[in-house]
């Protein structure tokens, strides 16, 4: 029996990839607001725009787990894994996620948000 419902877990997991993803976003920004390209404005704006969007979304998800009692901390990182406390309701859990999996997930989310979002007939499910 899990202790934490998936629709909850899912919210949890979404508090640890949202921030790598505006990372990325941010890092790629930075890259491109250096760069020789000579039309910068419509990428930097989609990028920007797609931080916001976001943004916003773990904004939701940090008032849902404080309105519902969770908590999800890094508790370390080591060359293969990385591990998560979760705090659910005051129950405590450790969690160990594989590093090329963050990354691949990360990705995965990163396609979304940049162009999937705006597709209506994507019907790929972001709770994998």
């Amino acid at each position: 029996m899990r202790l934490i419902p998936d629709e909850d877990r899912d919210i949890i997991e979404k508090a640890i990839y949202l921030p790598m993803v505006i990372i990325v976003l941010n890092h790629d920004l930075q890259i491109i607001n250096t760069s020789p390209i000579k039309l910068k404005k419509p990428y930097t704006e989609w990028i920007k725009e797609t931080i916001s969007t976001v943004q916003k979304e773990l904004s939701n998800v940090k008032r849902y787990m404080k309105q519902n009692n969770i908590k999800v901390e890094k508790v370390k990182t080591e060359e293969s894994f990385t591990q998560y406390l979760f705090i659910y309701k005051g129950y405590e859990d450790i969690h160990r996620y594989f590093n090329p999996r963050l990354k691949n997930r990360t990705e995965e989310l990163l396609e979304y948000y940049l162009y999937q979002r705006y597709n209506s007939t994507t019907t790929k499910n972001l709770h994998d």
